[in-house]
């Protein structure tokens, strides 16, 4: 298999003059409505969340139908809302998404003002399943299959290392201990290992921007989002005091 390079290829092939903001973690399925049989373009689904990457959608992907940096990963351990299960719980993998726009749920390639999709001949798997009257198919495969980051990089020679070795570092069931261990004995042990697992989550970031050239736009596909944004929904968040950062507590870490 050719090693996909062009993944990180940003060209104009599809380039929607949204913004390109933050997603978000929920991956909504709505619920079934059995008096409806055909979709009516309202866009409610599209406004719930961009869709959950499957091995079917990978040639999107590495063609450039959709580009690398309107996309996101939801990290192997990180919590996010299953919709299906109906709970917030640890993804098994990871879970590429579609970005949302203007910091909301709602998919980047959708066009509200024209209640169109922008890469509707395009679309992901789930998109097509979806049948907001009847989500048993997507139900069914909500799970299933998934497409990781290793499926995509794994060849590209010398990032996937970094990628990796990010993973075994700012892995998440190791924070959640070390946020835990922050009300016990060990809260200053605890408190710098979880500073410096954040410093070097910042640091690989500016170190692929300014030494590979990587566009900054691609960041939270590669890595991720940055923990500063994830942590708060761990119960805690960090702040800059002077040349320091800080650790605060919102909730109970237990």
């Amino acid at each position: 298999r050719q090693t996909p390079t062009h993944t990180y290829h940003l060209s104009k092939k599809m380039d929607p003059d949204n913004k390109n903001q933050q997603g978000l973690e929920n991956a909504s399925i709505p619920e079934s409505d059995t008096t409806q049989n055909t979709c009516l373009r309202c866009g409610i689904c599209c406004e719930k969340g961009g869709p959950c990457f499957h091995q079917e959608d990978r040639l999107l992907i590495e063609t450039g139908q959709i580009l690398a940096k309107y996309l996101y990963t939801i990290r192997k351990g990180e919590y996010a809302y299953d919709n299906v299960k109906g709970c917030r719980m640890p993804a098994s993998s990871d879970i590429i998404k579609i970005q949302g726009q203007k910091g909301s749920w709602t998919c980047f390639f959708f066009k509200a003002g024209e209640k169109r999709c922008a890469i509707y001949n395009d679309r992901p798997l789930e998109c097509r399943r979806l049948k907001c009257w009847d989500t048993e198919a997507l139900e069914q495969n909500y799970t299933r299959n998934r497409l990781t980051r290793e499926d995509l990089i794994s060849q590209v020679k010398g990032l996937w290392d970094l990628v990796a070795d990010h993973q075994v570092r700012c892995d998440y069931g190791k924070i959640k201990k070390l946020i835990n261990d922050l009300s016990g004995p060990q809260k200053e042990r605890a408190r710098k290992e979880i500073l410096e697992i954040i410093q070097y989550d910042a640091e690989i970031r500016k170190l692929v921007v300014a030494k590979g050239e990587m566009d900054p736009a691609m960041l939270d596909f590669i890595f991720g989002r940055s923990l500063t944004q994830t942590l708060p929904g761990y119960g805690i968040k960090v702040r800059q005091e002077g040349n320091k950062l800080v650790i605060v507590l919102t909730q109970s870490t237990q």
